[in-house]
């Protein structure tokens, strides 16, 4: 693609903050560390998790560059920067969260594969751009479609840049039409991260968001748009990020009995504390996240501090002094929200936190039902111990 280029090392990375947690250093996967994913409720780009499958992009002349429009529709075209740009702007604050996301915690029950992540590989952002189905109406999709006239039913999103999982082809992945030309979707080309120029580990200079659904779908570096019949072929949509159940291993799996993984289930985790942390004597505030995919909005969240005998309800929000109500037009539809509970801490304890999404659905209580052999969407209560005593200075 002209004016961009997918590199073939590492020798043109950007530079990264010196406080994210690496997971694997080529290609380049990091995460910020407990307390300072909630620092904030809107994730700082430096310390939003960072998720690559190859070395990072490099910009030549944007002025070049394009994305290319095509498949099954009537007329082919190419969108430079300064098209996508006329376009009526949004903004988003949307949650994206790695599939993998607590995979390092669902290995300890029994090993799998993939990035070890611990609890902080998702972030919160302000996203500016175009809604996709305003740029597929430039090539004559109608908000609502379900399918072209040819027969087109997914949108396909191929990035710049190589993987090895693709043989040294671009990442791609795709969603349905339904969805991309729906503008409550608010599927953007997003151009801007939390108003700034999107960066380069986050797509610079467009990529895909398509909230409420895991990461992988948010294609960064895009280069093509593809109306497509059936679902991406690639890689990572069909010999990846599918749930399957514990009983499946590497002898007996079969990728074609599962569809691709698209919405995240509830998902809440501990922030304040580590898996193992000493207290003072007295009482401790206990903080973290919680959110759901599909735009489904946080009901409740549950503390314990007797390893899931008892419970508290948290207190929640988005905003601080701003009060959240799930489903509410004044909360953020397809953001997190945090949580916050206060308890006296006997001598020892396992801290327990879960939450209920608006449809009732509820974080499963062990690791062991959801355990899957590439150790995705580790959803189960999020647990941590605490002891009362001296810390070491």
């Amino acid at each position: 693609m002209p004016g961009i280029r997918g590199p073939s090392d590492y020798s043109r990375e950007p530079p990264r903050h010196p406080c994210l947690k690496i997971n694997a250093k080529e290609p380049f996967n990091a995460e910020p560390t407990r307390s300072a994913l909630i620092s904030s409720y809107v994730t700082p780009v430096d310390f939003f998790y960072k998720r690559n499958h190859g070395p990072i992009p490099v910009v030549d002349d944007i002025e070049r560059y394009s994305v290319s429009l095509s498949g099954l529709i009537k007329n082919s075209k190419d969108l430079f920067m300064k098209d996508i740009c006329k376009l009526p702007k949004y903004t988003v604050t949307a949650t994206l969260q790695c599939a993998g996301n607590r995979r390092t915690a669902m290995s300890k029950s029994r090993t799998v594969k993939g990035v070890g992540w611990d609890i902080a590989a998702l972030g919160n952002a302000v996203w500016g751009g175009a809604k996709l189905a305003d740029v597929l109406e430039l090539v004559g999709i109608p908000y609502l479609t379900s399918i072209t006239q040819s027969g087109g039913k997914h949108v396909e999103f191929v990035s710049i840049d190589k993987c090895k999982e693709e043989n040294g082809g671009p990442y791609k992945a795709s969603i349905p039409l339904s969805q991309a030309t729906n503008p409550e979707a608010d599927v953007l080309l997003a151009y801007e991260m939390n108003g700034e120029p999107i960066n380069r580990d986050h797509g610079y200079p467009l990529r895909v968001v398509v909230p409420g659904v895991i990461g992988a779908r948010s294609v960064k570096w895009l280069d093509y748009i593809n109306i497509i019949a059936e679902e991406c072929q690639g890689f990572f949509m069909q010999k990846d990020y599918k749930m399957f159940p514990p009983t499946v291993n590497w002898d007996n799996i079969n990728w074609s009995t599962r569809r691709p993984q698209m919405d995240f289930p509830v998902q809440s985790a501990i922030c304040s504390l580590e898996d193992v942390s000493v207290v003072k004597h007295g009482k401790i505030t206990i903080k973290g996240y919680a959110v759901s995919g599909g735009g489904r909005g946080i009901e409740r969240v549950d503390v314990s501090i007797d390893g899931g005998k008892t419970w508290e309800e948290a207190t929640r929000y988005q905003r601080t002094g701003v009060p959240y109500i799930a489903d509410d037009s004044s909360s953020d539809r397809w953001a997190w929200v945090f949580f916050e509970a206060e308890a006296n801490i006997p001598q020892s304890a396992e801290i327990v936190a879960k939450a209920v999404d608006i449809s009732a659905n509820v974080q499963p209580e062990s690791i062991d039902s959801v355990w899957n052999l590439r150790g995705i969407l580790n959803t189960s209560w999020h647990r941590v111990h605490v002891r009362v005593g001296q810390a070491n200075l």
